[in-house]
């Protein structure tokens, strides 16, 4: 028992968790987004009418899963014009979901699975014009009229496979029909005049496959209520494989029928013939046979004896031959052939027809190849002198030479198609009938075009082919189409005066000018889409001056085909959306004011540091960074030689450094005073006299040779302190700047006392008579105690006596 409950909740389980995998009707979508007042919800996966503004004029719901439409769905729509709910899985329509849609215009229920109509659906719908529910399962229209307040219905479609019966009363009350479609496949009964009562009609539709093949009194009693001259009678999904099941066509015959189509419909050589002889006689102007299969080998001779001179127009597309090596053609049909004026035979596998006259032939997308094209048009003798339009296109042709010799003779053709053929070469010239206005050269393989284009032509389409260029006078041609192909630049216009239509889409084009369009007087409408276009400076304001109108030539391709592919930051923006700036636009203008800004600012730059003795400096920092270089290689180059001894290479008490000008101070006084010339030895009661000082003079002690920076540096760094002479000739004096700023690095290493450097005032020297650029100096003067030589000879004494204390080595153990 204890198991039995676990297995019942296992399964309670299951079936709950599979029941909520089941998404409820309120949780899928019910809405579906409108533009403006048309809401297209096609192919979104809806379940039921979603919501949709109540201003609604159009409401696409095909292709969805809706299974009813309820009362309150559509309710509120009542500015409704168009509703179409084609391939859903409609089976239920409340009687009065279209109540309310007084304003409806066309209503589509086609595809569904509806097994019943009911005449309420549509008692309000007198607006109605076009209906349409065909391809439904119902088998009858209803027990009462279904369309009978449908007043100004003009087309109307029903029926299925599933309809079995067409009654009498089903269509009152629809008298102003246009256009009737009845899918009627598995039709069984139908009431003789049943649709008679809304003829004559535009256009009729007939599927009618079973009561064709097996009911031909049924197919004939409805052909016979449908039939009339006015009316354009078209019967599909027919199996004509018998002889039996052509006989109802002898009803459309008998009333007259002028304008006849098959489409989809499965024919015999033998039906054919059976046909021909049906219609025999019938005032047929126009045949149409599409989308069908043909079985047989094309012997129709037993037809030949049939009357079809009332024959105008033969339309033959998309044919299936079922025995396609067999067939013989349609030579033996020139007996039929030779009535009309207008045949189009399109992809039906014919490789040569017999010389007909025509004024309309179109041949395209067969089997036609330069030896089968001669029998066609009859060698260019000529005997085709009423055509006017030829279409030759998607052939096997391959000589332009031959297409224009056959054609030259037919003076009255102005039409000419031989597009999608293998035509790879263009002569330099051709003869071409005067008549010729239209030609269409597209999608083949020319790669140049000469002088063997028709100067006569209006009309000229080269597109997707392989040129580069286009260089032929055409003084006529009105429309020029040259996308696809490899163009560079625009042709130029006066080549074509009387242009106006141009199209070269996807092409290489990076970018056309204003005197490139304007090189086309008459140059009217433009197509350049699609293009690799450089989105310079200049051309993408004329470009966007071109798509606002400021240029009298339309862009009938649309702003939106036009896109940028370089440069590389702006490759696939939208060429109407893009700005250049200015710096991008006139960089070179840009670049010359930055460099002359520059130039101007070294300028001002050079002349303040000229007037603050920068280079000076400069020339200092640089000439103090080679001698201390040079020092460290020398003491480097002592040091490998084992003198590890770190003492300079010669020592003095001081460096004197003075002018040359005061020189004669320095010889006569200076150095008589503190080097003085050995005397002798003093007597025993003479005291001690002062100790002689070893000064460095520049003159006696510097290294011939050498590089007189490196001698100023050795002597600074080689004495204990360093001695200035001062005087206005000093201050006048680069060379003792040098020296003096060198004692400044040197202290500065700290290589050397506070008081390392000592003045010597020659002459009064205030602050301010000290130029600028000895900064260092007028600094010294204002925070150093210095010496002034004293004019007054008695006062001399003193002032050796400071100095030589200065100077004493001394100085340095204190």
């Amino acid at each position: 028992m204890k198991m039995s409950s676990s297995c019942l909740s296992c399964v309670l389980l299951v079936m709950a968790s599979s029941l909520a995998q089941i998404p409820p009707r309120d949780s899928l979508p019910r809405s579906c987004r409108c533009l403006a007042l048309d809401c297209p919800c096609s192919h979104s996966g809806l379940s039921s009418v979603p919501s949709v503004p109540a201003q609604t004029r159009t409401l696409d719901l095909d292709y969805n899963q809706i299974t009813e439409i309820q009362r309150q769905d559509l309710g509120s729509l009542w500015e409704l014009r168009v509703l179409t709910i084609h391939a859903n899985r409609l089976t239920r329509i409340d009687p009065r979901a279209f109540s309310g849609l007084w304003n409806l215009k066309e209503l589509d229920l086609s595809q569904n699975l509806l097994s019943a109509l009911d005449h309420h659906w549509f008692n309000r719908l007198g607006a109605l014009e076009i209906l349409k529910l065909h391809r439904n399962p119902y088998k009858c229209l209803g027990s009462r009229p279904l369309f009978q307040s449908l007043v100004r219905l003009r087309v109307l479609s029903f029926g299925g496979d599933s309809l079995e019966d067409v009654r009498v009363s089903d269509l009152r009350g629809v008298g102003r029909l246009e256009r009737l479609r009845v899918d009627a496949n598995g039709l069984k009964r139908y009431d003789s005049g049943a649709l008679a009562q809304i003829w004559p009609l535009d256009h009729v539709t007939l599927s009618l496959r079973s009561p064709f093949a097996l009911n031909q009194t049924l197919a004939s009693a409805l052909l016979h209520d449908v039939s009339d001259p006015q009316t354009h009678l078209t019967l599909e999904n027919l199996n004509l494989s018998s002889n039996r099941s052509v006989l109802p066509l002898r009803e459309a015959a008998q009333r007259r029928v002028r304008h006849i189509s098959f489409h989809n419909v499965f024919v015999t050589d033998a039906t054919t013939v059976k046909l021909l002889e049906v219609t025999d006689g019938a005032p047929i102007t126009s045949i149409s046979l599409s989308n069908s299969t043909l079985s047989g080998v094309g012997s129709w001779e037993k037809a030949r004896w049939t009357d079809h001179m009332s024959l105008d127009e033969v339309f033959v597309k998309d044919i299936v031959l079922l025995n396609n090596f067999e067939f013989t053609a349609f030579l033996s049909l020139s007996f039929l052939l030779q009535f009309p004026r207008k045949i189009s035979l399109i992809n039906t596998k014919v490789f040569v027809t017999p010389c007909l006259n025509l004024e309309f032939f179109d041949l395209s997308e067969n089997l036609l190849t330069d030896m089968t094209l001669t029998e066609t048009l009859c060698a260019g003798a000529g005997v085709l002198k009423g055509l006017r339009v030829l279409n030759i296109s998607a052939n096997a042709i391959k000589s332009l030479s031959l297409i224009s010799r056959m054609v030259t003779r037919l003076t009255k053709l102005t039409h000419l198609d031989i597009s999608r053929n293998s035509l790879t070469f263009m002569p330099q010239s051709c003869p071409w009938p005067q008549s010729l206005r239209f030609l269409n050269m597209s999608r083949t393989k020319f790669t140049s075009a000469t002088s063997c284009l028709p100067p006569t032509l209006q009309v000229l389409d080269l597109s997707y082919n392989d040129l580069e260029r286009l260089l032929v006078v055409l003084p006529a041609l009105r429309e020029l189409h040259l996308s696809g192909n490899k163009l560079l630049t625009l042709p130029p216009g006066w080549l074509f005066p009387n242009l106006q239509t141009l199209t070269v889409q996807m092409n290489t084009l990076n970018v056309f000018t204003h005197s490139d369009l304007v090189s086309f007087p008459r140059l009217q409408n433009f197509q350049a889409g699609l293009n690799k276009f450089s989105c310079s400076c200049d051309f993408v304001p004329f470009f966007q001056s071109l798509s606002d109108g400021e240029i009298n030539i339309t862009l009938t391709d649309g702003i939106h085909n036009y896109f940028c592919d370089s440069p590389l930051h702006l490759q696939g923006a939208p060429l109407s959306l893009v700005r250049r700036s200015f710096s991008e636009c006139r960089h070179v203008l840009l670049v010359s004011i930055c460099c002359g800004l520059v130039l101007v600012f070294l300028t001002c730059l050079g002349v303040v540091l000229w007037k603050v003795h920068a280079f000076w400096y400069l020339e200092m920092i640089f000439v103090w960074l080679r001698a201390k270089q040079k020092r460290r290689k020398r003491e480097r180059k002592r040091r490998e030689d084992g003198d590890t001894e770190d003492r300079p290479l010669v020592t003095f008490d001081a460096f004197v450094s003075y002018s040359e000008r005061d020189s004669a101070w320095v010889d006569n006084y200076l150095l008589p005073e503190l080097e003085p010339e050995p005397r002798p030895e003093p007597g025993p009661d003479s005291g001690p006299g002062p100790e002689p000082l070893r000064l460095c003079l520049h003159r006696r002690d510097f290294l011939p040779g050498r590089w007189i920076m490196d001698n100023i540096v050795i002597a600074i760094e080689s004495s204990r302190r360093t001695l200035f002479v001062l005087s206005h000739n000093f201050v006048r004096s680069d060379w003792c700047k040098y020296e003096l700023d060198f004692t400044h690095f040197q202290c500065l290493e700290g290589n050397c006392r506070e008081d390392a450097a000592i003045l010597v005032l020659l002459e009064p020297l205030h602050h301010d008579d000290v130029p600028k650029r000895f900064c260092r100096l007028r600094r010294l003067l204002t925070s150093t105690t210095y010496l002034q030589w004293p004019q007054d000879p008695d006062l001399r004494g003193q002032f050796w006596t400071s100095l030589r204390q200065a100077l004493s080595p001394d100085q340095d153990q204190d």
